[in-house]
């Protein structure tokens, strides 16, 4: 394959017209004592997006290790959400991840779930309210403060329950969902596909302790390209036009999961990996609120 392939430096152009890098480090399950150095390493090593969430409790860590990297703000493309507990209240919402994060404005903002939960008992729903009301609510948002607007764990149905809206004005510019080999949901990316909605790929790498990581198909096509499995993971997510958010808190890791330039898997390695019958997923949906089921099974 041509080595001049710049894998990490490529861009994908939203819906608005915002240019979005395809590579960003999340920061799920980061301990905020480790995030703000694993932040820093990133921007160092060369990221510039970086993915967080109220929900993470670790924003102002994130934000402390974009300073501290030195990388100019408006070079760095950040990501945050909006808490399941704060559908109802989106100015304040934002409000508090900017102030967190430190920062003017984020590139871009997501609703966390297609789940309104009562801040006061989180077992419950909020009452007289939907998710369908807090994209209204979303769509307000001046653009100074998030200059673009998406949904996170939005199936089909909630995203056509989104459109079919009165108040429905603007179209997510990207949907953040779980993609890897073992949920690749095709059906699901050809929708976002064809409604111009980008998907961005979180646990991308199968999260902590991957059975992908012992996949016969993976480790193969990873010996004979003498990469590492996360890489092969990484680059299969690319190649289907995803961007890729992969999760570490390790030096090591981190730059490794950053050295995707010159190489490319091939149609047949792509195949391979696409082919895979296992399923499993990482993030359910028993623990949101009662009565609530965010996974329909629609998305294969």
């Amino acid at each position: 394959m041509a080595s001049n392939l710049q894998h990490t430096k490529s861009t994908v152009k939203l819906n608005t017209g915002a240019s979005m890098p395809m590579v960003g480090l999340g920061t799920w399950q980061s301990k905020p004592n480790e995030v703000r150095d694993a932040v820093k390493v990133a921007l160092q090593k060369g990221y510039r997006h970086i993915d967080t969430a109220l929900a993470y409790g670790n924003e102002a860590e994130v934000g402390q290790g974009i300073k501290d990297s030195g990388v100019p703000r408006e070079e760095i493309w950040i990501t945050t959400k909006l808490n399941n507990t704060w559908h109802h209240i989106v100015p304040e919402a934002i409000d508090s991840s900017l102030k967190s994060l430190g920062v003017e404005y984020v590139d871009l903002y997501l609703m966390h779930w297609p789940s309104s939960t009562d801040p006061n008992d989180t077992k419950k729903h909020l009452p007289d309210w939907n998710f369908v009301k807090t994209w209204n609510e979303m769509q307000k948002i001046p653009t100074s403060k998030a200059r673009n607007i998406g949904v996170s764990n939005f199936s089909i149905t909630h995203l056509e329950q989104v459109f079919a809206d009165p108040g429905f004005k603007t179209t997510p510019a990207v949907n953040q969902i779980e993609l890897h080999p073992n949920n690749p949901s095709p059906k699901l990316l050809s929708y976002l596909s064809s409604r111009g909605i980008h998907a961005t790929a979180y646990s991308c790498l199968g999260s902590t302790d991957s059975p992908l990581y012992k996949n016969a198909t993976l480790k193969a096509i990873a010996e004979e390209k003498g990469k590492t499995v996360q890489q092969v993971l990484l680059m299969w997510g690319l190649q289907r036009g995803t961007s890729v958010i992969p999760k570490s808190v390790t030096k090591e890791r981190i730059e490794a999961n950053f050295e995707l330039d010159g190489w490319e898997l091939s149609e047949q390695e792509m195949e391979k990996i696409s082919a895979m019958p296992e399923r499993f997923k990482v993030c359910g949906d028993a623990w949101l609120p009662e009565g609530v089921k965010v996974f329909l099974g629609e998305d294969e």
